[in-house]
């Protein structure tokens, strides 16, 4: 009987590895209702068990249920085996991410700093265990708006990466992205560009053009290429990027409409309007007909108003003006009224109704505005003190 339990749970960890996550998710809820009868609950197996269904529930992203599941294991892994066994802190280490993922980025700070300790007492700052884990420390600071924290850990890590595994391992070469991103986002764009150039060179040649990591390397370089004014390089690869996600996620893929809105907004930039126009109205087209990521989604209000400021500067104030619409309706429901992001959509389309000559309209408008943020934001923020000139 025993042995078939193990039977089941070695199927499942398959199954898991393969990315069959419903199939693992089935075989591992009933594999824990068996052992609990079996071994009973406190038996490490079926503490085994509840771990691996956490990690599942978390591939899956039901990241309440990984959340439960995992919070009930580390405590009963700190009372059977101790904190300091390596399955309780491989257990916490899940844990954090998933707080991490659900936005409870304090909680996730507070558990990964714990792990990290851990993991340094018990085997060591080089053990690949132990860089994986500041690894993830360093993106909840990233999260937090920690950045300086963030670096000095990043760099740590990838010093040691560079020892452990060697420079050319993946993750190594994925903490030098991480890197180079944070470096952007502390200012330090020169040092992001050749990091980030750094890392698509090699990721091609290791891990292959196509693999995701590289997309998101590429995509994070072509930021840095804006930052920098570089807008035809950032337009040159952003294309390359598009195609490359195309055969690889499919042209319906959030991550596709991502690229192909991020090269629309680049055509922009470059006075390109009629094609950043065509572009755009292909990703609003994708999102809101086809529903691919739904109308209440954050990217949905970017993507419409890159199309709407594609608009403006073709002097397509009719079609800006519906658009500008329908985005400050999307903006109310998702948002609320009286938050600052809601103010830019109102503004805008105060500017249009100036625009096309519709004087009353785009008075009545502007007095709401100016009203709102003395409320939402005060009297003398400067977004209230521009809209009022």
């Amino acid at each position: 009987h025993l042995d078939r339990l193990t039977s089941m749970a070695n199927l499942a960890s398959e199954y898991h590895k393969d990315g069959k996550f419903a199939s693992a998710e089935k075989l591992r809820e009933e594999l824990l209702q068996l052992r609990k009868k079996a071994i009973g609950e406190h038996h490490p197996d079926k503490l085994t068990s509840m771990a691996d269904l956490g990690s599942t529930y978390y591939a899956l992203e039901k990241l309440e249920s990984a959340e439960k599941m995992l919070e009930e294991v580390v405590v009963l892994l700190k009372k059977v085996i101790g904190e300091h066994h390596p399955d309780t802190l491989a257990s916490m280490a899940n844990l954090g991410w998933t707080y991490h993922e659900l936005g409870k980025l304090d909680s996730a700070e507070k558990l990964k700093e714990e792990v990290v300790v851990l993991r340094k007492k018990i085997i060591g700052k080089h053990h690949p265990d132990t860089l994986t884990s500041m690894d993830s420390l360093a993106a909840t600071y990233h999260s937090l708006g920690k950045l300086e924290s963030a670096e000095k850990l990043e760099e740590e890590v990838l010093v040691l990466r560079k020892k452990v595994i060697g420079e050319h391992h993946p993750d190594t070469l994925a903490s030098m992205a991480n890197l180079g991103w944070t470096y952007h986002e502390l200012g330090k764009l020169n040092s992001a560009e050749k990091l980030l150039e750094e890392v698509a060179v090699l990721q091609k040649k290791i891990i292959g053009e196509h693999h995701p990591d590289r997309l998101i390397s590429m995509a994070s370089l072509s930021t840095a290429y804006h930052s920098l004014g570089k807008s035809e390089s950032a337009e040159k690869l952003e294309e390359e990027v598009l195609v490359l996600r195309k055969k690889v996620t499919g042209e319906n893929h959030p991550d596709t409409l991502a690229s192909m809105a991020n090269l629309g907004w680049t055509y922009h930039e470059l006075g390109k309007f009629n094609s950043a126009e065509k572009l755009l109205e292909e990703v609003v087209v994708q999102v809101l007909q086809k529903k691919v990521i739904g109308e209440h989604h954050p990217h949905t209000l970017s993507f419409m108003a890159g199309l709407a400021a594609a608009y403006h500067s073709l002097g397509k104030w009719e079609s800006a003006e519906k658009l500008e619409d329908e985005m400050l309706v999307l903006h109310k429901k998702v948002i609320g009224e009286h938050q600052d992001d809601t103010l830019t959509p109102m503004a805008s389309l105060g500017s249009t109704y100036y625009e096309d000559e519709e004087l009353e309209s785009a008075e009545q408008l502007k007095k709401k505005v100016i009203a709102l943020p003395k409320k939402a934001i005060g009297e003398y923020h400067l977004d209230v003190l521009t809209t009022m000139k």
